[in-house]
């Protein structure tokens, strides 16, 4: 079944890449021209110019009946080359037929053919050719009545019986005549089947616009045609034939760069109409996809195909190659200009591969840094790559700057490809780090501001990069020739890659500054406090040598808490506001009366339970007014007994998170309060 339906698809495709074949003749045909030319080269004396009208007419109508063929169902498709096929059939039968008259009529020889070896072996070839003919004829006809392809072997027949052969050659014309009819008569009794097939369609088209609208015609129409796959296979057939119209007519081997220039002179020939033009963009896209997904099957193996990008399908190197082409006009120019053209917008299309491959290499690399992936043929994978990616486009600047004067555009087409090395060079920098850090075996205090710095660094040359760009078309615009096309995409390039990428950082950097001042406000964490809370830090689980205290009284590393107000200003527990608690707060002594002994023991909590508990004075903009309030050194305290002394009574930092807390830290039991001793560990909360 499988087989069958692979069967099917590709006689969808195969069938139909005649009918776009039959397009692009009749489009490179210009009919007008073509009597204008014998109309001056025989002065009206020639008789073809008197069917003028009559090839016109014929030319409308060969766009036509392309359509049809294109647009014909695959079933009725298969029939009608069937029929075609057997047609041909027919007409190899009446060549031999022909063939093995012609060839008796030059022997002369009209006695048995028995005696005369010649005669014996012409009979002999022509009836095996005719029974093979009408073998295939009834077998692709489908029909049991072989008798209906066998007016050919009437002169064979003869010539056993011993007919003179001029009575053989008036036999193969009656056997000529009476196959013609035949096909006259399928072909009128078949006449009202276009007809009705056309009126079917009209219905069904009908049909489906009023029930489900233009768009889903249109969709409807892209499937079952294969649009995509066909064209690129009429493009790669056009191709292959000026290739080999090329070297059938060259007897020596060209040269390297012979064979670079023969490249792109036989694109530009295969590019000269809309049908080319769409087949050679489709062929782009093909090839755009297979790039990319070797370069994920290469980084990832076979699980690079679960998670599939529809923005990294090459639907993006072929728009970007039909739009450069419809804007330049590329099918309107000379041979050889569209060839230098073309260098250029497939130079583009393939800088756009490789931005493309390096979005798909970057986070695959950048995750393989951080892991502890300990697999040498991984890393050697990803980092080939970015070498490669690092090497490539500056090499593809270079050559390009070699066979053209730098200018405006140039510098344009060349920036995205600068622009993809310092990203590979930033993306390399980071993992060199990560991987740094790993050897360490601890983690870098720093590594997130050396990591910023990297990536302000080479993003701050792609800013300086699109200024130069800017300002060069500047300049030229003021000295040069202006235009408005120049000065339209001066515009656009000083808005998206100078005006925005300017604006992203300076926000970047403000949301950073702002992140450092809101750590510099909060407390810093002694030693004993950080031992009184015996607890890891609740972001990366890691133990706390230091840490700084949050207004809700909750103790993270500096670094780590500096990351997630990167991302917003709450607190990663209790999901309180830091931003309106950045205020003057309690002093560090009164931040450790807050926060409970680690050693306390469960007696001691129970005899806290049972002493009643002092109302504390808080601010009016306490977060959802069910957090604890907290006391200040300037407050009476409330002294009670304690088997190891004098201790104070304070609400548990347990009770503060359970009581107000939302977050992601989760709602916390009393059992859990209980069989803890007062002490919250991160354990308890997540």
């Amino acid at each position: 079944m499988a087989m069958k339906t692979r069967v099917e698809a590709v006689l969808n495709v195969g069938l139909r890449i005649p009918s776009i074949m039959l397009l692009e003749v009749l489009y490179r045909w210009d009919v007008s021209s073509f009597f204008q030319k014998i109309q001056r080269s025989s002065l009206n004396n020639n008789p073809l110019f008197q069917y003028k009208y009559i090839a016109l007419y014929l030319h409308y109508v060969g766009y036509i009946l392309s359509l049809v063929l294109l647009t014909l169902p695959r079933q009725h498709l298969v029939q009608l080359y069937l029929y075609v096929l057997t047609a041909l059939l027919l007409f190899a039968g009446h060549q031999l037929s022909r063939d093995y008259v012609r060839g008796e009529l030059d022997s002369g020889y009209e006695g048995p053919l028995y005696l005369e070896p010649l005669s014996m072996n012409r009979f002999t070839t022509a009836l095996i050719g005719q029974v093979v003919v009408c073998t295939l004829c009834s077998c692709v006809m489908q029909t049991k009545q072989i008798w209906l392809f066998s007016a050919h072997l009437l002169p064979l027949v003869a010539r056993l019986c011993l007919v003179p052969l001029e009575t053989i050659v008036f036999i193969n014309r009656f056997a000529m005549i009476f196959t013609g009819l035949e096909v006259l008569y399928f072909i009128a009794s078949n006449l009202l089947v276009p007809y009705n097939l056309a009126k079917t369609a009209y219905r069904e088209l009908v049909q489906v616009v009023e029930v489900y609208g233009l768009l889903a015609l249109g969709m409807s129409l892209w499937n079952q045609l294969v649009l995509p796959v066909l064209f690129m296979c009429f493009w790669l057939v056009l191709f292959a034939l000026q290739i080999y119209t090329y070297f059938s007519t060259r007897d020596q081997p060209p040269s390297r760069e012979r064979l670079l220039f023969l490249f792109l002179t036989s694109i530009a020939e295969c590019c000269s109409t809309p049908y080319s033009l769409l087949g050679l963009v489709f062929t782009v896209s093909f090839v755009a996809l297979g790039v990319l997904t070797l370069c994920k099957f290469y980084l990832q193996g076979y699980r690079a195909f679960m998670n599939d990008n529809a923005m990294h399908r090459g639907m993006t190197e072929g728009i970007t190659l039909l739009i450069l082409a419809v804007q330049t006009g590329l099918i309107e120019l000379q041979v050889i200009h569209r060839a230098f053209l073309l260098s250029i917008i497939l130079f583009i299309v393939v800088a756009s591969i490789l931005q493309s491959m390096l979005e798909i290499a970057d986070p695959i690399v950048l995750a393989l840094g951080a892991s502890r992936d300990k697999s040498l043929w991984k890393h050697f994978r990803a980092v080939s790559l970015c070498l490669f990616l690092l090497v490539f486009p500056a090499y593809m600047a270079y050559m390009i700057c070699q066979f053209f004067r730098m200018d405006f555009w140039l510098l344009i087409i060349i920036s995205s490809s600068i622009l993809t090395s310092l990203q590979v060079l930033g993306t390399l920098l980071i993992y060199i780090l990560f991987m740094v850090e790993e050897f360490r075996k601890a983690p870098v205090e720093n590594m997130d501001e050396v990591i910023y710095c990297v990536n302000g660094t080479y993003r701050l040359l792609e800013f300086l990069v699109a200024v130069c760009v800017v300002a060069y078309g500047v300049s030229e615009t003021l000295f040069g020739e202006w235009t408005v096309m120049g000065s339209t995409i001066i515009l656009v390039h000083s808005y998206y890659n100078v005006w925005l990428r300017a604006q992203l950082g300076w926000q970047s950097f403000l949301l950073r500054r702002d992140a450092v001042h809101k750590i510099q406000s909060m407390p810093t964490a002694s030693t004993l406090q950080l031992q009184q809370h015996n607890d890891i830090c609740s972001i990366c689980f890691q133990d706390m040598k230091s840490a700084v205290i949050t207004p809700c009284s909750h103790f993270f590393h500096a670094t780590c808490l500096k990351k997630w107000l990167y991302v917003q200003e709450t607190c990663p527990l209790c999901h309180g506001q830091l931003k309106s608690q950045l205020q003057p707060t309690s002093s560090p002594a009164a931040v450790t009366q807050a926060t409970p002994p680690a050693n306390q023991n469960p007696a001691e909590l129970e005899q806290e339970k049972s002493e009643p508990q002092v109302e504390l004075d808080t601010k009016e903009d306490t977060q959802a007014e069910n957090i604890p309030p907290m006391k200040t050194s300037a407050e009476p305290e409330l002294e009670m007994d304690s088997p190891s002394g004098s201790s104070k009574a304070q609400p548990k930092e347990c009770d503060v998170v359970a009581e107000g807390s939302t977050g992601p830290a989760g709602d916390l039991d009393d059992e859990n309060d209980d069989d803890s001793g007062g002490s919250c560990s991160t354990s308890d909360v997540h």
